[in-house]
């Protein structure tokens, strides 16, 4: 089956490597781009063999099997719902879902009410020490978890990442989705309440670029995340996925992107890891087409995206009032 995808939106960084994975994939064709830089959009569709539209309703005009919408943050919602409204059934957003939890909700709606199906992008489901992480806690290797200490540090990203309209938030609402939604991925097991300090230190903003969280789950498992925009441009890469998930038989250590190679360079007078391992974008990608041609569901549902954004929500208002929050 060929499969036309439209793009809605270049703006998040994790556009242009979902685009260069649907050009690997046999039979899919990306059959219209929208951005809001239109000179970017054109040059987009030219890289990637497709047509640029300036109005993404037009783009929503063709006949599409599948759409994937990388806009703002604050932009989801309104991509989303157009793109259902429009007849599309496979939508792929990246995370977070949205901004708030009425937006998110909204999308989660509509979709149903079109018969849409709402993937979120998650790609760090597709880690391989994830996916083996994931294989030992469902074989009870380490026994019952008890607890967890996790990692999301990166770089500063800037642009509109930085501006809260458009963001919803800083390092805590770029990064704590994708640690929350591996740990109910691997837990069955929702977040209950969240506690929160945040701020900034290593940035001179307004936006946040440093949290600690400490989660309490449903299951009597409590975890910490260290999230921040920490790294500085000379550090060797963009940042890292960390877990170590402690069990009453042992203990699974997840460094996510471990598989690279330390590369000194007198060329720019700084250290590299370049990353040599798996595609977690592509495996991602192949997953979402895979669901577009009826073979499978996307494992990733909205909802999945609304559960992730909850705590994050939950921990700036933890911040704010220096109290645990009830989710």
């Amino acid at each position: 089956m060929n499969v036309k995808i439209g793009m809605i939106s270049f703006a998040h960084m994790h556009a242009g490597s979902y685009a260069s994975c649907l050009k690997q994939i046999d039979g899919v064709e990306i059959a219209g781009i929208y951005n809001e830089d239109e000179d970017q959009g054109k040059a987009l569709a030219q890289r990637f063999g497709s047509k640029f539209y300036p109005d993404y309703n037009k783009l929503l005009e063709q006949e599409l099997d599948g759409v994937i919408v990388c806009s703002t943050n604050a932009d989801h919602n309104k991509h989303v719902i157009s793109a259902a409204n429009a007849g599309c059934k496979h939508i792929l957003c990246e995370k977070p879902i949205a901004t708030t939890l009425d937006d998110a909700k909204a999308m989660i709606y509509h979709c149903k009410e079109n018969k849409a199906e709402l993937g979120i992008a998650f790609p760090c489901r597709y880690i391989p020490a994830v996916i083996n992480a994931k294989v030992a806690i469902d074989d009870a290797s380490i026994g019952k978890i008890l607890a967890a200490k996790t990692t999301n540090h990166g770089r500063m990203p800037g642009g509109w990442f930085i501006v809260k309209e458009k963001s919803g938030g800083g390092a805590v609402m770029d990064h704590t989705p994708h640690v929350v939604d591996l740990l109910r991925w691997f837990m069955k097991s929702d977040p209950i309440e969240v506690y929160a300090e945040i701020d900034n230190k290593f940035h001179n903003m307004d936006i946040d670029d440093t949290g600690i969280l400490t989660i309490q789950f449903d299951n009597g498992v409590f975890a910490t995340l260290d999230t921040s925009w920490s790294r500085t441009k000379s550090y060797p890469t963009w940042g890292d996925v960390t877990m170590e998930i402690v069990g009453t038989e042992g203990v699974i250590s997840v460094d996510g992107f471990a598989q690279d190679i330390d590369l000194y360079s007198d060329a720019n007078n700084s250290a590299q890891w370049v990353y040599w391992g798996d595609n977690m974008d592509l495996f991602l990608v192949k997953d979402f087409i895979a669901s577009v041609r009826g073979e499978k569901p996307f494992p990733i549902k909205g909802e999945d995206g609304l559960k992730a954004l909850e705590v994050a929500l939950a921990a700036y208002e933890s911040a704010k009032v220096k109290l645990p929050i009830k989710i």
